[in-house]
């Protein structure tokens, strides 16, 4: 990460992006206040901010409640930033249909600060699933999803993170402290499961198997979640697991990326 002492860093433009960032799935706009409150900014910088932000049509403001929600430039940005993620193409055949014939939950996850925010979900059309959203943070905690990325990350990249501004430090060293056991499930068995409870506010059992892109900088994530009752914990680990893992080099075959972190066939 770029040091917030470099010469070169925009301290104003991060300012103005982490506005953007204070956004969750589920809000009904937010007021300067509770920006100023999510971000930890000034209130008086915040308005400056988000009159900008307004102006240039990343925000919008309503006139009947005056608060600020994504407007349609940030909309086409994201579109933009969507649609660059080639691999996201034949992914989306390879998932919806894992989803609709093991009738799990099925999501995508790349990191952002301490959350893994999810960017894809495949949900099946006929069965009931766990309900979680694009756009929904989710934090680092040893869950399944980032004990997969933490094992997926190289050397350098767990470096590069480890020195990053985050609002819960405790949070990524309890996730470093998985990291060997993660990487051990992960060689014998080509994904990492986590059932649900397991110590962390999670109801769901969960496979996870990380993904390699040239788009991005780091791993991303592959997750398959149901509650106990749709899928046992021994299911999730005899057939749901095996059959993400499997996807995912079904993915990396088709995309051209080299496999990683597959299963030891020793």
């Amino acid at each position: 990460m770029t040091d917030l002492h470099d010469p070169r860093f925009a301290t104003t433009l991060a300012r103005g992006l982490s506005v953007l960032r204070a956004f969750r799935v589920g809000d009904d706009g937010l007021s300067n206040a509770e920006i100023a409150q999510r971000t930890g900014l000034p209130k008086s910088t915040v308005s400056r901010l988000t009159f900008t932000l307004g102006h240039l049509g990343y925000l919008v403001q309503s006139p009947r409640d005056d608060r600020f929600r994504p407007g349609p430039t940030l909309v086409a940005v994201g579109h933009v930033a969507a649609t660059s993620l080639s691999f996201l193409i034949p992914a989306h055949d390879l998932m919806q249909r894992l989803a609709e014939e093991t009738g799990t939950l099925v999501v995508l996850a790349v990191r952002d600060g301490d959350k893994l925010v999810l960017i894809r979900t495949w949900r099946p059309r006929y069965i009931a699933s766990i309900w979680l959203e694009v756009g929904q943070r989710i934090s680092l905690q040893p869950f399944s999803s980032a004990r997969a990325f933490i094992a997926a990350a190289t050397t350098e990249e767990i470096d590069r993170i480890a020195v990053e501004q985050m609002a819960d430090r405790q949070v990524l060293d309890d996730l470093l402290a998985t990291r060997s056991q993660s990487c051990a499930e992960m060689a014998r068995n080509g994904f990492v499961f986590t059932p649900a409870g397991s110590g962390i506010p999670a109801a769901y059992n969960a496979v996870s198997v990380p993904f390699r892109t040239s788009n991005l900088a780091e791993p991303v994530v592959f997750t398959c979640g149901a509650l106990p009752p749709d899928a046992t914990a021994e299911r999730m680990q005899s057939e749901i697991g095996p059959r993400l893992a499997e996807a995912v080099r079904s993915l990396e075959r088709m995309t051209g990326q080299a496999p990683h972190l597959t299963r030891s066939e020793t």
